[in-house]
């Protein structure tokens, strides 16, 4: 029998690449948020995570950025907040990176606000190096 392989959008492709960036550079907490059923919804991905202080913020959001361009050739439309790193918006039209401070984080709450998008858990490297000891 053959097997029979699910093939994803290019933003969703797009959107794991941008969770890999974060990985890479030990992103906390990282969310993917599948926002394509909400109508009213600005992209059809958040990609979400938190750093540990604003040095951490700027090297997750360069992580993202490097993934990405290396992966795509593609270069987000925008980028806010890397001068104070405490929350950092990365536009890429089909998905927007949100890289916070944990308190900002939790002070914007964007999974709770988005909650009718479907929350899709990254598994990290770090958790899966955890899970084999």
């Amino acid at each position: 029998m053959a097997k029979i392989k699910a093939k994803i959008s290019e933003s969703e492709a797009l959107a794991k690449l941008a969770a890999l960036g974060m990985d890479n550079k030990k992103g906390l907490d990282i969310v993917m948020l599948d926002l394509r059923e909400i109508e009213s919804a600005p992209t059809n991905f958040f990609v979400i995570c938190s750093g540990n202080v604003p040095s951490h913020v700027s090297a997750i959001c360069d992580g993202v950025f490097e993934t990405i361009k290396k992966a795509t050739g593609l270069n987000p439309n925008r980028i806010e907040g890397y001068e104070n790193a405490e929350w950092i918006l990365m536009d890429y039209f089909d998905i927007v990176v949100h890289i916070f401070l944990k308190d900002k984080r939790q002070h914007y709450r964007l999974e709770e606000l988005w909650a009718d998008g479907k929350e899709i858990k990254i598994e990290t490297n770090s958790a899966k190096s955890n899970s084999k000891e």
